[in-house]
């Protein structure tokens, strides 16, 4: 079976590109071919690379920041629209315009963390379609066991590598458990903008 690294799908004939969200499939293994999760894995193909502009919206709904922002912006909308309802029955209206202003704070604090996530999370497609690879290291692998997303808890991942003479660290969030592949000190590719090296992400993206 082959599954893609980036949305999750699984396929049992290869093909070369995800139907779903139009990643790159990694070839099936020859098995004739011991794996070793020592061994880095195969480069990832050159820039650039089939990302559907789909996969942010995967991300974003992956994302606590934007599932959070999400939570604001209902909220915001609730409260917004039961306010002007309040406020338009003039006997309670003192009650009405508290709950609108609720409202529109919420709302406004809900789009503003929801543009910014998503304005990430479009670097990070940029990076994976158009990115530079480079080999770095995996340099540590946590859960964040407090924090609960679509009823999963985030992992995070940091990384460095090493761009235009410097050594650069990254790190990745995802509610997917990392494979054994993703260790402490476990060889990784990084792929990179040339141009903002801080622009950066492991490949293939878990």
């Amino acid at each position: 079976m082959i599954t893609c690294p980036y949305c999750g799908t699984h396929y049992t004939v290869f093909q070369s590109n995800c139907s779903n969200c139009g990643g790159p499939l990694p070839p099936p293994p020859d098995p004739a071919i011991p794996r070793s999760t020592d061994i880095l894995t195969a480069a990832p193909p050159l820039p650039p690379r089939p990302i559907s502009d789909r996969y942010v919206w995967k991300l974003l709904w992956s994302d606590g920041w934007a599932v959070a922002a999400l939570v604001f912006l209902i909220l915001g909308a609730v409260f917004g629209v039961l306010g002007i309802a309040l406020t338009i029955a003039v006997v309670t209206a003192f009650v009405g315009i508290p709950f609108a202003g609720i409202g529109l704070l919420f709302l406004g604090a809900g789009l503003g963390v929801f543009i910014w996530r998503y304005q990430v999370k479009t670097r990070l497609v940029l990076v994976l379609r158009n990115g530079q690879a480079v080999q770095g290291e995996i340099e540590s692998v946590t859960v964040n066991r407090s924090v609960e997303v679509n009823g999963a808890n985030p992992w995070t991942i940091g990384y460095r590598f090493r761009a235009q003479g410097a050594e650069l660290h990254g790190k990745v969030t995802t509610l997917t458990p990392p494979e054994a592949s993703l260790r402490e000190g476990m060889p990784t590719w990084v792929l990179y903008l040339p141009d903002s090296p801080e622009n950066n992400a492991i490949y293939p993206h878990p």
